[in-house]
């Protein structure tokens, strides 16, 4: 994909491009209030018309009015504005709106069919869109998604990592799983990648970490939830931040240099070492995951009556990781080696799981 760079489409942009304003347009008053203080260090502001959530009867957003109240905004202050669309209606009302910037949400961008609706929707306009990751840890989804719009015209495209959804606690609302967005940045390193810390951490008191890793790792911009009273927001309060804590975060960033320099190799160096460090916290952090995910199988095999160790389940293991590995360019030897280790433990785990069953048994008896 020949895809227009930040420089292509957005007038005098310095990294990181600052994307920030309330998760939803409440009122005209609201965003106002939200928006005037964060003017000067905004790139974009962003607000969410169309509010659709995962279950009926809180605020799904004020439609249509919301634009007009936007348009009121920027005919005064003077800004670009963008918000979400998920239907080819709100694409043309965004559009009659003179919205400047469109972005695909997460719940979009898992469904093709959607994606392929909208992408016939856009053909021919000639407008920046970004395209937030699917819910779920899919790079394939998100890459197609982006490809589709390529293929209907749209080249001022750029990705917005917002986490995945997982089951299991987190500290994270939807845990960042940092080497997917970094996969599609190789791949397609014209892309323009943004974070979204307030999605990923789901808490205000984590946006400013999140956002000073994405800048470690050279995103290209930020998407930040900001409202000007949070405690009255009527949709994910409890991650956006106010405006003028918004101003803080992003004056605390420490934004790093792309490349080595004479003057910064050791500061550099440090960097990456910190870098592997939290690669490693996250690692233990996954096996941590997995292995709860072992003692729930064991106790599912023991009230089952089924052996710990089966052998088609370990084939079928041994068989497609490595494959997994070679895709995410790892060397398969090592993975098997890595899984036989794993394995070893899972075993150990779940002959715990038997062991203390049984116990209970004879106590009870």
């Amino acid at each position: 994909m020949q895809i227009d760079g930040l420089e292509g489409w957005a007038k005098d942009y310095i990294k990181p491009m600052v994307i920030a304003g309330p998760c939803s347009v409440e009122s005209e008053e609201q965003f106002r209030k939200s928006v005037k203080p964060i003017l000067e260090k905004s790139d974009i502001i962003r607000g969410g018309i169309w509010k659709p959530r995962t279950r009926p009867g809180s605020f799904e957003g004020v439609g249509e009015e919301g634009l007009k109240w936007v348009n009121a905004a920027k005919d005064e202050f003077g800004f670009k504005f963008t918000t979400e669309v998920a239907t080819p209606e709100h694409i043309e009302l965004a559009l009659k709106h003179k919205v400047d910037v469109l972005w695909i949400g997460a719940r979009t961008t898992v469904n093709p069919f959607n994606v392929s609706e909208l992408a016939t929707a856009l053909q021919g306009v000639d407008i920046p869109l970004l395209v937030k990751n699917p819910v779920h840890p899919e790079l394939s989804l998100w890459k197609g998604a982006l490809e589709r719009f390529y293929k209907a015209g749209i080249t001022k495209l750029g990705a917005i990592h917002r986490g995945f959804h997982t089951y299991d606690k987190n500290k994270y609302r939807n845990p960042p799983f940092w080497q997917i967005p970094l996969d599609l940045k190789s791949e397609f390193p014209d892309l323009p990648l943004i974070c979204d810390p307030s999605h990923i951490g789901g808490s205000n008191q984590l946006i400013a970490d999140i956002s000073q890793k994405a800048m470690d790792l050279n995103y290209d911009g930020l998407m930040i939830e900001t409202h000007y009273n949070p405690k009255v927001a009527l949709s994910d309060a409890a991650q956006q931040v106010d405006s003028y804590q918004l101003l803080d975060i992003l004056s605390d960033l420490n934004l790093r240099d792309e490349r080595f320099t004479d003057l910064n190799h050791l500061s550099q160096l440090e960097l990456i070492r910190q870098q592997i460090d939290q690669a490693d916290r996250e690692l233990l952090e996954a096996i941590a995951i997995r292995m709860s995910l072992v003692e729930k199988i064991g106790e599912y095999k023991k009230e089952n009556n089924v052996a710990i160790f089966q052998v088609g389940r370990w084939k079928e293991i041994f068989k497609s990781r490595p494959e997994w590995a070679k895709k995410m360019n790892l060397d398969p030897d090592f993975t098997v080696e890595v899984l036989r280790l794993l394995h070893q433990q899972s075993v150990k785990k779940q002959t715990e799981v038997f062991n203390k069953v049984e116990a209970k048994t004879d106590l009870n008896e």
